[in-house]
Parts: C-alpha cells; structure tokens; sequence
C-alpha cells in the first residue's frame, strides 16, 4: 500500500483522515501472468493502482488481437470507459507478468467523493492521469513513425518493454511483427 500512498502523495496532500478512509476501501489481489482482470462485454466496477507486474489493453480478434494501451508499475489500470459509464467494456485487459493490485470499487469510490475533503480531486487527477496517456497515444498514432512509436515506448520503460511479447508490441503500435523485426534489426 506504500506505492499507492506515495502516488497519492504526489498528486495531492491528503488529510491522515481521509487518506484512512480511502485505504480502508481499497482490496489488495494478487494475479498471475496471463489473467485476464477484465472480459470483453463484462463492466468494470474496479479502478486498480498497479503496485507490481504489467498489463495490456486489447480488442480480441480471430486472428490477431488488437493491442492499444499498455500499464505498468506505478499506474492505474480499468476500462475507464466502462467505469464512468457502469456499461459493457468493449475490450479487454490481460495481465502480462504476476501483478499486484490496489482495487477500489466503484461504489466504494463514490463513497470516498462524497464523504471527504479531497476525494473529488484524487478522482479528477487520476481521470487526468488515463487522459493524458490515451491523448499520447493517439497523438503518436496520428504524428510518428512505427520506429517512432517503438523508440519512444522503448524510452519509456526499457527493462520492461523487453518483457512483452512483439507481438503485442507490434500490434500496440500498428505494425505487423514482422515490420517490427525489421525496424529492430535497423536500429540496433
């Protein structure tokens, strides 16, 4: 609960009160490799905090899934979308590596907006946090390269981009795996 803790403090200073408040309706799970913490069509109803592990965000397809986000240690993951609305999700997310998780359900986070000082700002930031990853993204669809993409992922996290499998990366940034041999071949 410390990595939560620590994200929270540097987004916002919490009171001792709330920050107990807070805690007390978070669930800690641990998950193994190749789970899936959501199905397709199923709603979300946990916004989690990633203290260990990875995972991917994706559209299941016959023959190739179509992966588009990425979250890793230190970050929140949820169909945020599905979330907001309490609708089916219309993708799925995977665990890519044993993870740790810090769950709060969305009734739960409700309760947090309402009943303390800061709880509506701790859910405007961490909404801010999602934004601005997806706003990336597609930023870098519509402006880079695919050796682009791949270099700035790479930049990002070095040690654990070697974790995932290429095909998941090609697929992240809109290559086939075999282009992305080649552009890893050019560049190294």
């Amino acid at each position: 609960m410390k990595g939560i803790k620590r994200a929270f403090d540097q987004m916002v200073q919490l009171s001792e009160a709330d920050w107990h408040f807070f805690a007390s309706k978070l669930q800690k799970k641990g998950v193994p490799k190749k789970s899936l913490l959501l199905k397709l069509q199923q709603t979300e109803q946990q916004l989690s905090f990633l203290e260990r592990g990875m995972v991917r965000y994706y559209i299941p397809k016959e023959e190739n899934d179509l992966t588009f986000g990425f979250s890793f240690e230190g970050e929140f993951v949820a169909a945020y979308d599905s979330f907001l609305t309490q609708r089916p999700s219309h993708y799925q997310i995977e665990t890519l590596a044993p993870t740790v998780l810090w769950q709060i359900s969305h009734q739960d986070l409700q309760e947090v907006y309402a009943q303390t000082q800061q709880g509506i700002e701790i859910g405007r930031l961490m909404a801010e946090q999602l934004f601005l990853k997806k706003s990336k993204r597609e930023l870098a669809l519509l402006n880079q390269s695919a050796e682009e993409r791949y270099l700035n992922l790479f930049e990002e996290r070095p040690e654990l981009i070697l974790q995932i499998p290429l095909k998941y990366i090609a697929s992240y940034i809109g290559i086939t795996p075999q282009a992305l041999s080649r552009i890893r071949k050019r560049i190294s």
